[in-house]
């Protein structure tokens, strides 16, 4: 669509608009989906997708963690929804994750399948429809997810090491770091294994476990006791030294341990959270609603973490969370997307009771920050934007400027 159709096209939907507001809210626009389309970005981990209806409206996500996604959308989940209602958002989500394809096509997920590329895909098309949704209705999409409980939402960084720290709570008034063990070189860790070549599936040993608490020790010294540290392990070690792990970095009273072992077995990660009093969280890489059921009547995990770019999107975030509250169980979002992707999340969080705090990947990080529009920090929290959709938009000539050969521009 060049320019000038573009710009046609979008005054007469702003007119249709308008009419349709005259009549009373009740009446929703009559939009139908056109094209969905997504574009890879050299050096970055996400993938922006953009709903395209015919009517000159678009909306726009992001999915990220999987490769392959993008290709998903524009030659599967796209062609399906053309002609659909944009706004069916939970008839379109069943019908890509379940039987119904395109015509002559294959269903895109294959009888529900619990996670991967397709769903990570499923979930870009859902946070586009949701922002498209909002812009439909005047309205920001936490209005359509229920309704807010706060208007901002508490956020923490990444710090690899203790002095940078100390750095970002003093020039951010942030109220929590996070640190991977592995977030700096861990040669001096692993080094010292039985097996230094080995980088996963780890069994540790006393020198090991001492360098993990003397490094979690140096952000407490440096933090004092009135800030919350999170312990990051990147599901690298085996159950019995995530153990050992807990028990040597007690004294520090980190937030939480997170992903000690991998999120395949709710039993195992229920005999960690049992034998420490430190809360321990996951579910960066647990998918739907289905997937968090075990971890939750086993009661596996303290806090619970959906990433909404890849585990189902917005709507399912916020029925995880609800399924969740009725355990008493908080739950700390994965936030490692561009501020587009977490500022979608801050809509699902203003929503829901049982919100603790929401990761900030990426702070002030140029080649994340260049391609979105800011949000609006203050002292450890981000506002949640009352414009219609998202709230923010992509900078869509810092986008085009990087993608991958073979996309076509948003």
């Amino acid at each position: 669509m060049n320019r000038r159709h573009f710009l046609g096209s979008l005054a007469g939907y702003n007119a249709f608009l308008l009419d349709a507001r005259a009549q009373g809210t009740s009446r929703a626009p009559k939009l139908t989906v056109r094209e969905v389309r997504a574009v890879r970005m050299r050096g970055i981990n996400s993938k922006f997708v953009r709903v395209y209806t015919e009517q000159g409206l678009t909306g726009t996500g992001e999915t990220l963690d999987t490769v392959g996604a993008e290709h998903i959308i524009n030659n599967h989940l796209g062609p399906a929804l053309a002609g659909r209602d944009p706004l069916d958002i939970e008839g379109i989500w069943f019908d890509l994750w379940s039987w119904k394809s395109p015509p002559g096509g294959i269903p895109p997920v294959f009888m529900r399948g619990m996670g991967g590329p397709y769903l990570a895909a499923l979930s870009g098309v859902e946070m586009a429809l949701w922002d498209l949704a909002g812009k439909a209705l005047g309205v920001p999409v936490y209005r359509l997810l229920g309704g807010r409980v706060r208007n901002k939402i508490a956020v923490y960084f990444h710090a690899a090491d203790a002095k940078r720290a100390k750095e970002l709570v003093s020039q951010t008034g942030v109220k929590g770091i996070k640190t991977g063990i592995d977030y700096a070189p861990d040669r001096w860790t692993l080094s010292k294994g039985w097996d230094p070549e080995k980088t996963w599936n780890l069994s540790l040993n006393n020198a090991q476990i001492d360098d993990i608490a003397r490094h979690v020790a140096s952000f407490r010294e440096a933090l004092g006791k009135d800030y919350d540290i999170m312990v990051e392990c990147h599901t690298r070690y085996d159950t019995e030294s995530a153990i050992q792990i807990a028990k040597a970095i007690e004294p520090y009273r980190p937030m939480w341990l997170e992903e000690p072992i991998p999120s395949d077995n709710a039993d195992a990660m229920a005999r960690i959270r049992s034998s420490t009093r430190i809360p321990i969280a996951a579910g960066e890489n647990i998918y739907t609603r289905y997937g968090f059921r075990p971890f939750l009547e086993k009661q596996a995990l303290s806090i619970i973490q959906p990433d909404m770019a890849k585990c189902g999107g917005l709507l399912e975030g916020r029925k995880i969370a609800a399924m969740a509250e009725v355990y008493h169980v908080p739950i700390a979002p994965h936030g490692v997307a561009t501020t587009l992707g977490k500022v979608a999340y801050c809509h699902v969080c203003a929503t829901v009771p049982n919100f603790l705090i929401l990761e900030w990947g990426h702070w002030n990080d140029k080649a994340y920050d260049a391609l979105t529009q800011p949000a609006s920090y203050s002292a450890g929290f981000v506002a949640v934007p009352e414009a219609p959709g998202i709230g923010i938009e992509v900078i869509e000539d810092a986008v085009n400027q990087r993608l991958e050969p073979g996309f076509k521009a948003l």
